[in-house]
């Protein structure tokens, strides 16, 4: 299913998409990013990528920083789950933030903490899926 057409009102296919904000992930640190091509195994969106932060204060910059990154190529994240919203109520405690979800719907950034990460292990609930090569870092 190669050559995916861009959704209306974004302006790069999916796995350009997941490509970008994999890179982005990176360019702040994320640890053991991994994108997977869900097109062949699943109705639900076209690629996951997940990302590890190291703490609280990485998720969010994760989050803003791909969020940035994405709007720039005309990509807008449709819904963003796990975050405190912007000038809402702040979270219980610190350590409510684990993992955010973030749907541009033809692709799902997963942000999580190491603990959620391994409790999760969604790279084994989707097996199936092959992973894309991600650049190395510099």
């Amino acid at each position: 299913m190669s050559g995916q057409r861009a959704p209306a009102g974004s302006a790069i296919d999916s796995q350009a998409k997941a490509l970008l904000a994999a890179r982005a992930a990176l360019a702040k640190l994320a640890e053991d990013v991994v994108v997977m091509d869900l097109r062949a195994v699943s109705t639900l969106t076209d690629f996951f990528i997940l990302c590890t932060a190291g703490s609280e204060r990485q998720l969010d910059a994760l989050k803003d920083h791909i969020e940035g990154e994405l709007a720039r190529h005309g990509c807008p994240v449709r819904h963003i789950e796990g975050a405190a919203p912007p000038g809402g109520p702040p979270r219980a405690s610190e350590r409510d933030l684990r993992w955010i979800l973030m749907d541009c719907g033809d692709i799902i950034v997963h942000l999580l903490d190491q603990p959620t990460r391994a409790f999760y292990r969604l790279e084994d609930l989707w097996a199936d899926a092959p992973r894309l090569p991600l650049p190395q870092a510099r």
